[in-house]
């Protein structure tokens, strides 16, 4: 799966690959593993994290 932060596939990417989650582009790209992705969604879902 991979999903763009905007409607254009110029933007950075969210990116399943196997056990990881690469989030990013090029050499700005943040690798999570599943349950670090897990733990990141449930904060989310939780309203912990918050749109700024």
């Amino acid at each position: 799966m991979k999903v763009y932060i905007c409607e254009k596939s110029c933007c950075p990417a969210v990116e399943t690959n196997g056990d990881d989650v690469l989030i990013g582009e090029g050499a700005n790209t943040v690798r999570l593993k599943k349950n670090e992705w897990n733990m990141l969604v449930q904060k989310i879902q939780s309203g912990e994290l918050k749109s700024l």
